[in-house]
C-alpha cells in the first residue's frame, strides 16, 4: 500500500520541487501567527470574485479580505500565494472516518446489520480521526465533512460535523450529533430477519417509533413533580431529539415513490427533513418545493445503476433552478476507497448546467447553511473560521491542483493534489 501511494504521488512531489506554486514567505514554527493568503482570483462564495486579493488570518479567525493594495497586512505574517483562493470545501455527507482506507472488517464502522433500527448508534463513538482518507481529502480542499452512518438499513444511525484535522474525534468535533440516517429503499428492505420486508412494512416501522417518541414527549410534559421517572430509553431519545428538531433526518430516497414517502412522513411529524441522494427529485420539484425541504444531491458520477438507474447529471442545476436549496455530497461507495471528492463531482454539475460559481456554492456556503454552520465556514467572510483551499488553476479543470488547505488558520497540507 505504501509504496503503491509513494509511486502515485512522485509526479506531483517532482512538479513541487521543480516548479513550486505556492509561494510561502517565512517559517511556520509558529501556527498562530497570522497569516496572509494571497491569490490572482480570490472567490469568496458570499461576494463578488476579487481579483489580485487577499485573505487574512488572525487567531484562526478571517480578519479582512479585499484586494491587495487595500488591506494591511501585519509585520511578521506568514504568507502564501496561489492562482485561485476559496473556501474550505465542505462535504454534506459522507460516511469517511467510520469507513476506513483499508475496507477491511476493522476499520468498516459504517454499518451495523444487526438491527433494522438503531438510531442511538453515535458516530463520535466510531469515527476514525486518524483514517489516511481523511488526509486524503484534506489535501484536496475539503475542510469539513458531515460523516457517520451510511445508508443501508432502515435506521444505520447517527451522524456528526467533523474538521478533517486532529488525531482525536475530540480534536476533530464540531457538532458531535447532527442527524440520524434513515433508508427509505430497496437496500433497507429484506436485508434480514430484522428488517422490514416491503416498504410499507419500513413506514409503519417508522411511523411506531416516533408516534411512541411523540408520546413519551407528552408524558414528560404533562408529569408532576410527584410522577415517577420516565425509564431512559436511547433508542426512543434519539427519536425525541428528531421531533424536538435538534437532530435532522437525513432520508436516503433514490426512487421518486420513496422521496414521496420521505415527504409524507416529515408532514405528518414535522421534523427537519433532509433528503439525500434523491436520484429522481427531478420528477418531484413542485412538492419538494413546496415541501421546503434541502436537497443533498447524489454524487455526479454515481453508478447510474439499480435505484440510480434514472439519475441525470443534471439533477442538481433542476432543482437549483426551481430554488429548492442543495448541496453536492460525496456519499457512500460500498467498493474502494469508499468515497469520492465533492470537488470532483462538483465538476461534472458545473458542467451540466448548474455552472461553476453555483457549483462552488453547493460544496462550501450551501452545505454549510443546511447543516446549520453557515455562521462558521462556507465562505471567506470576516469573523468566519479561516478554513481556505488555494489552487494553481481553475478548481473545477481537470489540470488544476489543491496546493494548500488551511484549517482555522493552520496550514494543514502543502501536498500539491
Amino acid at each position: 500500500m505504501m509504496s503503491k501511494r509513494l509511486l502515485y504521488g512522485l509526479p506531483a512531489l517532482l512538479m513541487a520541487w521543480l516548479m513550486p506554486i505556492v509561494s510561502i514567505v517565512a517559517d511556520d514554527s509558529s501556527a498562530e501567527r497570522p497569516l496572509a493568503i494571497y491569490g490572482r482570483r480570490v472567490l469568496p462564495v458570499s461576494g463578488v470574485p476579487i481579483d489580485n486579493g487577499v485573505v487574512l488570518i488572525v487567531d484562526g479567525r478571517i480578519a479582512a479580505v479585499g484586494p491587495r493594495d487595500s488591506v494591511a497586512i501585519p509585520e511578521g505574517c506568514e504568507t502564501l500565494e496561489g492562482d485561485v483562493v476559496t473556501p474550505g470545501l465542505v462535504d454534506v455527507h459522507s460516511v469517511v472516518g467510520l469507513a476506513g482506507i483499508l475496507n477491511q472488517d476493522e476499520d468498516q464502522d459504517q454499518l451495523d446489520a444487526t438491527a433494522a433500527m438503531q438510531p442511538q448508534l453515535r458516530a463520535i463513538d466510531a469515527y476514525n480521526a486518524s483514517d489516511e482518507l481523511i488526509e486524503w481529502l484534506r489535501e484536496l480542499g475539503v475542510t469539513t465533512l458531515h460523516t457517520g452512518h451510511a445508508p443501508g438499513q432502515l435506521c444505520s444511525g447517527q451522524t456528526m460535523i467533523v474538521r478533517t484535522v486532529g488525531t482525536t474525534v475530540d480534536e476533530a468535533i464540531r457538532v458531535p450529533a447532527r442527524a440520524i440516517s434513515v433508508t427509505l429503499a430497496e437496500s433497507a428492505i429484506g436485508a434480514g430477519g430484522s428488517a422490514p420486508g416491503t416498504r410499507g412494512k419500513a413506514m409503519a416501522l417508522l411511523r411506531a417509533r416516533l408516534i411512541a417518541a411523540r408520546e413519551r414527549i407528552e408524558r414528560r410534559a404533562a408529569a408532576t413533580d410527584d410522577a415517577e421517572p420516565i425509564a431512559a430509553d436511547l433508542e426512543l431519545e434519539a427519536w425525541e431529539d428528531v421531533l424536538e428538531r435538534r437532530l435532522a433526518l437525513m432520508i436516503t430516497a433514490e426512487r421518486a415513490q420513496d422521496i414521496a414517502s420521505a415527504l409524507r412522513l416529515q408532514r405528518e411529524f414535522g421534523f427537519e427533513l433532509w433528503l439525500d441522494g434523491a436520484s429522481e427529485a427531478y420528477r418531484l420539484i413542485d412538492e419538494i418545493r413546496e415541501a421546503e425541504v434541502p436537497v443533498l444531491v447524489h454524487a455526479s458520477m454515481a453508478r447510474a445503476t439499480g435505484e440510480r438507474e434514472n439519475l441525470s447529471f443534471e439533477n442538481a442545476a433542476r432543482l437549483a433552478e426551481a430554488g429548492i436549496p442543495i448541496a453536492i455530497q460525496s456519499g457512500y461507495e460500498a467498493y474502494v476507497p469508499k468515497t469520492r471528492v465533492v470537488l470532483f463531482e462538483g465538476a461534472i454539475a458545473a458542467a451540466n448546467g448548474l455552472g461553476p460559481e453555483r457549483a462552488l456554492r453547493a460544496i462550501t456556503l450551501d452545505p454549510a447553511k443546511i447543516l446549520g454552520i453557515a455562521d462558521q465556514v462556507g465562505s471567506l467572510e470576516i469573523g468566519k473560521r479561516g478554513d481556505v483551499a488555494i489552487f494553481d488553476g481553475d478548481p473545477f479543470e481537470y489540470v488544476s491542483h489543491c496546493v494548500a488547505t488551511i484549517i482555522d488558520g493552520k496550514v494543514v497540507s502543502r501536498t500539491p493534489r
